[in-house]
């Protein structure tokens, strides 16, 4: 694959999703993403840790989406639990801070897997109606501390069907149904709490991409790729049509930041080239 500098058209903000390439068969560190990034047109590099801000900064790029600070996988214990409210809110609260401090725009955050003890699934169900209750009562708690330093919590919607890989989907998770997580947001009522609206769980919980974006744009603050089935490259193997999905996202006035978010299953370098130029639309 071509070392060659991208140019980009400017119409999409391109983001690297740390994780996926730190865990791929090269182990990019922060440095080597940046420069990578750069060399795409990219200008963030994503779920990274504020410890590596300052590179970020030295490169010319920000965090557009920064972690929860939830310790483990993030996504387990969440909003939706009241046991856990204390322990997520302050991590939100300390992640808000540090994007306030390197002015960047956004914070992840998860409504937590259904059962009332997390990480048991014999422990019982958190009924759906009060998953979302608890996870509205910490948002607009939230809200009011992120308003207040600018920065928009994300909340994101995941899928419970990929069962094959701890990274590809999230039996147990909560927020699976992309309408019931931005109800959610919905009922919050901030505008800094938005949707983090990921195509690749979308296709594979709901499907009918396009749709979703025309019915959610007014609450969507952040957007994820990644090719079906797989969580895989965005290229001739998987179903998903990216182009169309991204020119819907500018014809609705998206001006936020979409991360790819794919796990190599080859060269890493080639397949986020081969990203970036199919999304850029």
């Amino acid at each position: 694959m071509s070392s060659e500098q991208l140019t980009l058209k400017g119409n999409i903000n391109h983001s690297v999703v740390f994780w996926c390439f730190n865990i791929a068969g090269e182990c990019w560190d922060m440095e080597k993403t940046c420069e990578v990034a750069r060399s795409l047109g990219c200008k963030s590099i994503e779920i990274s840790e504020p410890e590596d801000w300052p590179t970020l900064k030295k490169h010319g790029l920000i965090c557009a989406l920064a972690p929860n600070g939830m310790p483990g996988a993030p996504f387990v214990k969440g909003l939706n639990n009241r046991a856990y409210h204390d322990e997520v809110k302050a991590a939100t609260r300390r992640m808000i801070d540090a994007c306030a401090e390197y002015g960047f725009p956004n914070v992840i955050a998860f409504t937590g897997y259904k059962w009332k003890d997390a990480e048991d699934p014999n422990s019982g169900e958190i009924s759906l109606e009060e998953g979302a209750d608890n996870c509205v009562e910490a948002l607009r708690e939230l809200a009011t501390y992120a308003e207040e330093k600018g920065v928009t919590i994300c909340l994101e919607h995941l899928n419970t069907r990929d069962d094959t890989h701890p990274m590809k989907g999230h039996p147990g998770y909560q927020g699976d149904d992309i309408d019931y997580v931005a109800g959610i947001v919905r009922r919050v009522g901030s505008p800094r709490v938005k949707l983090l609206f990921d195509i690749y769980h979308v296709q594979l919980m709901n499907g009918d991409v396009m749709r979703r974006l025309e019915q959610n744009i007014d609450v969507i603050g952040h957007v994820h790729t990644a090719g079906n089935p797989g969580r895989c490259e965005l290229d001739e193997n998987q179903e998903i049509n990216f182009p169309p999905i991204l020119r819907k996202l500018v014809e609705l006035g998206y001006t936020g930041y979409v991360g790819h978010e794919f796990i190599p299953t080859r060269d890493p370098l080639e397949g986020l080239r081969q990203a970036v130029e199919l999304c850029d639309v």
